[in-house]
């Protein structure tokens, strides 16, 4: 099965390399790999993150943890170009990195460079090469809000080599009781149910978010529908909500934000209905203009604090992106059919605070009875932000365990 594994890698890496010659994502994975130079920083605090996502949600235990040692240097990797390109400049690392690709030699070379006395991986992210290294020199290795499920490769007959990666891991803080059990039925019990990372951070960030005078201004008090991480799916469905809804603004904040784009979406909208945020101030008066696209990264989880209702993109994908940025500010939230794979949407539907929709018609049927209906509304949006209250902590049983751990 390693031989399997390892002859996987390499076909994936070449089939990236095909790819890089014409798609951005891929280039940059490809050149980001082959220009890493390493500053051996002695001995370090090891952080892994897949992408942007994983890297706000293990947020709160990195700041901790920084916090806790600030005589550690504290290195960073990300396996995508989009978590690497956002962040690779951030205060909260001595050095940010592209996470290699997982062979022994790699595996061996960057452990060795970097040097750590501890490693945290966030959510999932299990690599054969990487983590034997690290249990063969007996350098703690710790996943935080794992989420296991069934039909996972680690719960399968063939998942014999997988099984073995989760060996190497030295404690496991899982999100919820199920994927406790589920380690459990492979003989894995070094298991704590501490909950999700993510609602500490997203509810610290509600707390003390952005102040954004100049969407208070295009807002004007009016109903704000704000449409965050959109893809084409969704923006073919929320565009149509503009026109029915002149009295409303609508904020859009796309997943990609190139120009290709950014112009497929105005195309979508009323003519000379919106503007795009970078033009915001110097070529159209905010009052008057119903539609703002926001053309560039890192605003979002602060623009939610102005909205009234947040529809979440990617449900008409692969799956749907961060729903509690919304509930924390107490926003019901509407996100597309594809949300299997996510507890707290599914959470957030049974409680009434989140709502899926299929087609044109559910969208237009929901947010009419929400826009219609401002006790529903708020109802909603309550229920919402009491989800994520009531799930924060994570970062404190976690950071408490790790730290008894390394005083032994």
């Amino acid at each position: 099965m390693l031989l399997i594994y390892n002859l996987g890698l390499r076909v994936y890496y070449i089939l990236i390399f095909i790819f890089s010659a014409f798609n951005k994502k891929a280039k940059l994975w490809i050149k980001g790999r082959q220009q890493i130079i390493y500053a051996n920083p002695h001995e370090s605090i090891w952080f892994h993150f897949a992408s942007l996502g994983e890297f706000e949600q293990g947020r709160p235990v990195l700041e901790q943890i920084r916090n806790l040692h600030p005589k550690s240097k504290i290195v960073i990797t990300f396996f995508s170009p989009s978590g690497y390109e956002v962040r690779k400049n951030t205060p909260l690392a001595d050095a940010v990195y592209y996470l290699p690709l997982d062979t022994a030699k790699n595996a061996r070379e960057f452990v060795t460079a970097i040097n750590p006395t501890l490693v945290i991986f966030t959510k999932y992210e299990y690599w054969y090469h990487f983590f034997n290294e690290l249990h063969q020199r007996d350098i703690p290795l710790y996943i935080i809000s794992g989420i296991f499920r069934p039909k996972q490769v680690f719960f399968k007959w063939y998942g014999g080599l997988h099984r073995k990666i989760l060996s190497f891991v030295r404690h496991f803080f899982v999100q919820d009781e199920r994927s406790k059990q589920l380690l459990r039925s492979i003989k894995l019990t070094n298991v704590t149910v501490s909950g999700d990372t993510r609602f500490d951070r997203v509810w610290a960030n509600a707390r003390q978010p952005k102040i954004l005078p100049e969407i208070q201004e295009f807002i004007g008090g009016q109903k704000t529908f704000i449409a965050g991480s959109t893809w084409p799916a969704d923006e073919q469905l929320v565009a149509k909500l503009v026109t029915l809804y002149p009295g409303c603004k609508f904020i859009f904040a796309p997943h990609e934000i190139s120009e290709e784009k950014i112009n497929s979406l105005i195309s979508l909208l009323p003519e000379n209905s919106a503007v795009r945020y970078t033009q915001l101030t110097t070529h159209h008066s905010p009052l008057t203009t119903q539609t703002l696209i926001i053309d560039n990264i890192g605003m979002l989880s602060s623009l939610y604090q102005y909205g009234d209702i947040a529809y979440i993109g990617g449900g008409f994908g692969a799956g749907i992106h961060n729903t509690l940025e919304a509930a924390a500010f107490g926003l019901p939230v509407i996100f597309g059919p594809n949300y299997a794979k996510f507890k707290e949407a599914k959470d957030l539907v049974e409680l009434c605070a989140g709502f899926s929709v299929a087609n044109e018609d559910e969208l237009k049927n929901l947010v009419a009875a929400l826009v219609d209906d401002d006790a529903y509304c708020r109802n909603a949006g309550t229920k919402a932000r009491e989800y994520v209250t009531e799930n924060i902590g994570a970062t404190g049983v976690i950071v408490e365990y790790i730290e008894k751990a390394l005083s032994y």
